[in-house]
């Protein structure tokens, strides 16, 4: 049997008496996209900061490709193999677009603290931040700081900026909120593209984001996993429905938005 890309067995997580995620059990396997989903408040991003290292559970375990990750420090989880983006944009504005791509898999790439070095005169990694431009499409934008991007145009830097290192599970934190609908269409095909061969693992808001990208739904409710199936099964489940999607009409309406 193949060992999943992420595993986690009873996790927990409290913030003093309040206990917002509550004996999560879940199987993430490789090479597959799978979202969370769930109404505000259910515990989506605590479970994202669980998972990366930025929060440390209260209970249970996390397991990264088979090995026990519970508690250790974003830096290294990130090193063996999860990258994630978060909510708010995250990049340095000041410094240009093909810069933040290039600081993203200076460590991947083998260069560390090396602080001697000219990365300027690193061609391997130039011409891999080159490569990533391209595939994100900011190549045409690759020397104007990154802080005069559109919203779109920064969550897409981000998106990069993430892949950069070279990750085998990405992790996106509402990866299309606040876009348009011509810039959300674009989104997902960016996030298709990029997650090829890669675990996906995302929170999402849009509905038809999730369906469309979605190869396993998960569905998380005041902390509690009430379902983990396949997005057809999600969208006619009745305990979901009532949860979060309402009738089975309305899910149909909320994926085809």
């Amino acid at each position: 049997m193949t060992e999943p890309a992420i595993r986690l067995r009873d996790l927990r997580k409290n913030f003093g008496r309040t206990e917002i995620i509550r004996g999560v059990d879940l199987e993430i396997g490789k090479g597959t996209r799978h979202a969370i989903i769930g109404p505000n408040g259910a515990g989506k991003s605590t479970l994202f900061h669980l998972i990366s290292g930025k929060y440390e559970p209260s209970g249970g375990q996390i397991f990264l490709h088979g090995e026990d990750i519970s508690g250790k420090l974003p830096f290294e989880i990130n090193r063996q193999g999860l990258s994630r983006s978060f909510q708010v944009t995250n990049i340095f504005p000041r410094m240009s677009v093909f810069e933040n791509v290039r600081c993203g898999m200076l460590w991947s790439a083998g260069y560390r603290y090396a602080f001697w070095r000219l990365v300027d005169q690193l061609r391997d990694l130039t011409e891999e931040s080159e490569r990533i431009l391209e595939e994100i499409g900011l190549a045409d934008r690759r020397d104007i700081p990154a802080g005069v991007l559109t919203y779109a145009e920064q969550r897409a830097l981000e998106i990069g900026i993430t892949i950069a290192g070279g990750a085998d599970v990405i992790m996106l934190d509402e990866p299309t909120a606040g876009m348009s609908r011509s810039e959300t269409d674009q989104a997902v095909e960016l996030i298709r593209r990029i997650s090829e061969g890669k675990t996906l693992v995302m929170v999402e808001h849009d509905m038809g984001v999730v369906f469309d990208l979605a190869d396993k739904i998960s569905v998380l409710v005041y902390g509690e996993l009430i379902a983990t199936d396949t997005p057809e099964r999600i969208r006619g489940n009745k305990a979901v429905q009532e949860a979060y999607l309402g009738t089975a009409e309305e899910a149909e309406e909320m994926a085809d938005a």
